[in-house]
Formats: structure tokens, sequence, C-alpha cells
């Protein structure tokens, strides 16, 4: 179980990671201390692993900022449920493996706070004594996202160890 930060409609990319940062933080921790601070400027310093964000229609629109993903991932954040997803930011959180659902009754009824769980295999959020169903997620995004993203994933599925170089291309 996590706690609700709630966020309306429109939160872009700049919003969630201010595009001043992309190229001059490269730590995760440096980059989570970031996360919403033009926002929420508390949300850096409150938020705790587990926790989830809760928003209205189109969060993450905008740049393809990957960072706009990561500092959550990094952040120790569950996932993103919302109304509706910027259609480049739903692929960049299955690739970096944060789990975003797409669920407006829950978005509806949440409130910062609220304590939310989230029940993945039977596509289910509970919320203030309710149950959410949400679309169940392919079998490819929860291999992803299980592997903590797509490169992980791809590893995996190849056999190739954490520690092996992976070569593209036919060099001599």
């Amino acid at each position: 179980m996590g706690k609700v930060w709630k966020y309306g409609d429109g939160v872009n990319t700049d919003l969630i990671f201010a595009g001043k940062h992309t190229y001059t933080l490269r730590e995760p921790e440096e980059i989570a201390a970031r996360a919403l601070e033009d926002l929420d400027p508390n949300f850096a310093a409150a938020a705790r692993p587990g926790d989830v964000i809760v928003a209205g229609r189109n969060w993450g629109n905008g740049s393809s900022r990957e960072q706009a993903v990561t500092c959550l991932k990094y952040k120790g954040i569950t996932a993103v449920v919302a109304k509706s997803f910027g259609r480049i930011y739903f692929r960049n959180g299955i690739n970096q493996g944060l789990l975003l659902i797409t669920c407006p009754e829950a978005v509806d009824a949440a409130q910062s706070g609220d304590e939310i769980e989230i029940d993945l295999p039977n596509s289910v959020l509970r919320l203030n004594g309710r149950a959410f169903p949400f679309p169940p997620l392919s079998s490819t995004a929860l291999g992803i996202l299980e592997a903590g993203g797509l490169i992980p994933h791809i590893r995996k599925k190849l056999g190739i160890t954490s520690t092996e170089a992976v070569t593209v291309g036919g060099g001599e």
C-alpha cells in the first residue's frame, strides 16, 4: 500500500522533470531529488517508496525526456494512475519499468494522502474501501515491468548476463 499524490490534467514532462536539469544531473539520487520540483516543491522530500501518483488527463505530455519517468522510478514511486497519458510518456514508462495504469474512476475517487493498493494480477485498484478495475496489461508489458525495464527484459530473453557486452552489427 502507498500514499496518493494527486495532480490535475495536463501535467507535462517539464513539470515532472524540468528541462534545465536534463544534461546536468546524472546520478539517480540527484534526478529523484528534482522530481516534480516546479509542480509540487514538497514532493521530492516527502514522497516515500511505494507511493502512487494519481493524475488527470494527458499526464506526461510534451517532450520525450526519459528523466520525466526515471525521476519517479528513482524516487520509488510504485505507479502512476491517470485518466490518460501522453503517448511518448506511456511508452517511456513501460520501457523504464514504471507501472502506468489508466483508471479514470479511481482518479475521480482519490484524494491526496489516501492509501491505495494495486492488485496487478487481478487488475484492480483498492482505494477508500472500493475496488476499481483497470484494463489488464499485455503479457509483453508485464514482462518488461517484471524485468525492471526494456533493456533488462531483452537481456533476459537473449540470455545475456548484465556483465556481458551487447554487440550490434556484423563486425569482423
